[in-house]
């Protein structure tokens, strides 16, 4: 999962639907907003212990930028302590393939858009990876590039894809058969401003 911006009913459903089924769950940034804490979001994540690499939006609100948010009196100190510990990127074996797992870019400048078509997305062939997970884009793609397959699960706060429902989206990967099944569902901050 990636791009929750503090969507905390979406990402308890994705949490919910995945757990059953999946071995583990990893969130690829932006679980919150470079101005607005989500001590649900960054709480379960912390709770659930998953593996977790920052976004730029959490990089904003660490930083100096940041000081009103990581101020406000709702903050719960436990969150922002484990949040400082989270990296920027995680290289791992799982399931018998090296995955890369970043927010943006594994290249500087990080916080580049990697999407289908883009230039640097051809780059990816020379990653020492089996597999690159990442966000940033809020648009689901799955794409081999070379021998690296690319995932992008898409965004579970605010969808960018060009569809007029705006589903949210995170994706499943069976690490072994390299299939990926990306699944949307109504984002349920527009649910919740619709009127009954």
């Amino acid at each position: 999962m990636s791009d929750v911006h503090c969507n905390a009913e979406a990402f308890e459903r994705a949490v919910a639907e995945m757990a059953p089924e999946v071995d583990e769950i990893l969130l690829m940034g932006d679980a919150v907003y470079e101005y607005r804490f989500s001590n649900e979001v960054v709480g379960g994540a912390r709770r659930l212990g998953l593996r977790y690499v920052l976004g730029n939006h959490e990089m904003v609100l660490l930083g100096p930028h940041g000081d009103r948010a990581r101020s406000a009196p709702t903050v719960d100190p436990a969150n922002l302590a484990y949040l400082r510990d989270v990296p920027t990127r995680i290289d791992v074996r799982l399931g018998g393939k090296q995955v890369c797992m970043v927010h943006g870019s594994p290249w500087a400048p990080y916080d580049e858009y990697l999407h289908a078509g883009s230039k640097t997305l051809a780059r990816c062939a020379d990653l020492e990876a089996d597999i690159l997970l990442l966000g940033h884009t809020h648009v689901p793609m799955v794409q081999r590039v070379g021998h690296t397959l690319v995932v992008n699960p898409g965004s579970l706060g605010e969808s960018r894809e060009p569809r007029p429902d705006r589903p949210v989206s995170y994706a499943v990967l069976d690490t072994e058969s390299e299939e990926v099944e990306v699944r949307r569902f109504p984002n349920p901050r527009f649910a919740a401003a619709t009127p009954s």
